[in-house]
């Protein structure tokens, strides 16, 4: 082998090395998810040719990107891809890297949504429109509409969108609930941002790189939520409901807002991790 081409598995190898320090035992699976990227290759093919020649070029691409995701760099934005809820969604810069997390939040809209009636949906705060396109995907019948004060994050959204639910889903510029009209809705889902602004993880690992409009909400981290909270009554047909994500450590918080908003029968679901990370409640009128 010359000395402009190493093999794919010592290539394998120095991306590792790249990234061990910060990654631990995800170093590999990610090594061989870039390669894969710069490649255009299937794991199979990977592990097929492993003793091929690569061309120094291409191991130089995969290196840089290693080097990038070893600094902290969400790999999201490396792949400029994210599977959630089985979706391969597009992912940039301008929105929040999709977490599985966030699935229990689909689980619960899809609980309050069935294929016998066109419920009105909104997805508040939408990025890349990860819940509104999992509900369309999985609700044919529910109208839905997607609102982010984000321009950018309603592009990406929206070409999202235009790939896996063509024609189903109507986005909306504006903060919040405001651009809605008076029960408009049947049902309000969203990941709003619930972050505390002097968070030390804010300046750790990928969240460094996400926007943070999408991540900080006030000095409690809380802002968002009990603004959407005051507005939902407002916005909600009679017996419509609201959920919201929300911080591992809120839920308390969360339940004491939608109470003061007049919703009922409010309660906290948690995720597999045991923690308390969606809260629904129901408008009374």
């Amino acid at each position: 082998m010359s000395d402009t081409a190493r093999s794919v598995l010592a290539s394998l190898r120095e991306l590792r090395g790249v990234l061990d320090a910060g990654l631990g035992a995800d170093a590999r699976f990610e090594a061989e998810l870039l390669l894969r990227h710069v490649l255009g290759c299937s794991r199979a093919w990977l592990v097929a040719h492993g003793d091929d020649a690569l061309a120094q070029s291409v191991h130089a691409r995969a290196l840089a990107l290693a080097t990038r995701r070893a600094g902290g760099e969400p790999i999201a934005y490396i792949l400029g891809q994210r599977e959630f809820w089985s979706l391969e969604l597009s992912i940039t810069p301008q929105v929040l890297v999709p977490r599985a997390s966030t699935e229990l939040l689909v689980e619960r809209a899809l609980a309050h949504l069935h294929d016998t009636a066109p419920a009105r949906v909104c997805d508040l705060g939408t990025g890349s429109g990860a819940v509104a396109i999992a509900l369309a995907v999985e609700r044919a019948r529910a109208r839905i509409t997607a609102s982010d004060s984000s321009r950018a994050a309603l592009r990406v959204a929206a070409a999202n969108a235009a790939r896996l639910a063509p024609g189903r889903i109507k986005f909306v510029a504006g903060h919040w609930l405001a651009p809605f009209a008076e029960h408009a809705f049947d049902l309000v889902v969203g990941n709003p941002p619930y972050v505390a602004a002097g968070d030390p993880h804010l300046r750790r690992g990928d969240l460094r790189f996400e926007p943070p409009g999408a991540l900080v909400a006030g000095t409690h981290g809380l802002d968002a939520i009990l603004a959407i909270a005051a507005s939902a009554g407002r916005c909600l047909r009679a017996q419509g409901h609201l959920a919201l994500e929300h911080g591992a450590q809120q839920a308390e918080a969360v339940r004491a807002a939608f109470r003061g908003a007049g919703l009922v029968a409010v309660r906290s679901h948690r995720d597999l991790a045991g923690h308390e990370r969606v809260t629904e409640g129901r408008a009374q009128h």
